[in-house]
């Protein structure tokens, strides 16, 4: 990725900006991918010992390096994906006592792999943890802050503003799916989803509904603030509507409050 700069629609960028006691975002400058600008996010959590762990790291500065500062140690720099690595070296750089992390397959050199399902020992006592499969071009690793019953991904979901974007891109997010009036995968990860594949995320979708999510923040574009839980079942409802048809289909055969034969 290669920075784009211009608005983003989410100034101020590169500060700290509380979301609840403990957890905060940092808006980064907009990053080129395959010609679009998109808007760039990092979350930042207190551990139960004072120490912090970033998510996402985005550009840093030593205005941002200051404030971080300011908070506590930076313990923890987490790479949740492939795609989410480019900072990573300049922040292990400014903060030498911090333990790199990397979702598998994410190819961060010095970092411990994620675990696939619950949380590191680090972050037991603040953060749930789940790597989701989302198919063979994404892994991500996703988290839950549980004080603050927030839901961390990164590019599970993109909802991106269109109207901080250049004129002749917004028609490319309208059909994608992606603008931030729906919320969706990427298309190049959706359309790589076999059948497997469908039944391995939609299990982990669940899993993270069973978080009971109150608000879900997400890497790139407008974050949603309410009814968490409700964004994943519409952002992933194709994925979740054949196990929900059967599921009712076996309560028509069973009747309500009847096991199962």
């Amino acid at each position: 990725m290669a920075a784009a700069g211009g608005a983003t629609g989410q100034e101020p960028l590169g500060t700290l900006k509380p979301v609840d006691d403990g957890l905060w975002l940092i808006d980064g400058p907009a990053h080129v991918h395959r010609g679009i600008p998109y808007p760039t996010r990092a979350c930042v959590a207190r551990l139960a010992e004072g120490g912090l762990w970033v998510h996402s790291p985005v550009a840093l500065d030593e205005a941002l390096r200051a404030e971080l500062e300011a908070l506590g140690p930076v313990a923890h720099l987490v790479a949740p994906n492939h795609t989410h690595t480019a900072h990573m070296a300049d922040w292990a750089g400014a903060f030498p006592g911090a333990t790199l992390w990397a979702a598998p397959g994410a190819g961060v050199p010095g970092a411990r792999e994620l675990r696939a399902d619950g949380p590191e020992p680090g972050w037991a006592e603040t953060l749930d943890q789940i790597v989701v499969r989302a198919g063979p071009r994404l892994r991500e690793a996703c988290f839950f802050h549980r004080a603050s019953a927030t839901l961390i991904l990164t590019d599970l979901i993109e909802a991106i503003e269109t109207e901080h974007m250049p004129v002749y891109l917004r028609p490319v997010i309208w059909l994608s799916g992606t603008d931030h009036t729906m919320g969706h995968m990427r298309p190049r990860y959706r359309w790589s989803l076999k059948s497997a594949d469908k039944a391995a995320l939609a299990d982990d979708v669940e899993a993270m509904i069973g978080w009971a999510p109150r608000r879900v923040v997400i890497a790139h574009g407008r974050w949603f603030r309410e009814n968490g839980a409700a964004a994943l079942e519409y952002a992933f409802r194709k994925v979740l509507r054949p196990r929900r048809w059967e599921r009712a289909f076996e309560e028509q055969k069973t009747g309500p409050g009847e096991p199962g034969h």
